[in-house]
């Protein structure tokens, strides 16, 4: 999961070696936290959020395929 979110958001970003991905790992529940350049954090979130629900979706999603939970939060 940690490689997919660090994907999707390098193909986002125009800074891509800016992007880092922290996974913190719980018993049922998996935290990525994203990391952006402070110019490109509007372009992770979208407007209205838009791009970060996407991206929430698609990690809903394949998780359950692993039956896990992961949630992402986006850190400035």
């Amino acid at each position: 999961m940690k490689e997919l979110i660090e994907m999707i958001a390098k193909a986002l970003v125009d800074n891509p070696d800016e992007v880092s991905v922290a996974e913190v790992a719980g018993e049922q529940t998996t935290v990525l936290e994203l990391r952006v350049a402070q110019s490109d954090l509007g372009k992770v979130i979208g407007k209205q959020g838009r791009t970060a629900r996407a991206i929430r979706t698609l990690l809903g999603a394949s998780g359950m395929k692993l039956r896990k939970r992961f949630v992402l939060e986006i850190l400035e």
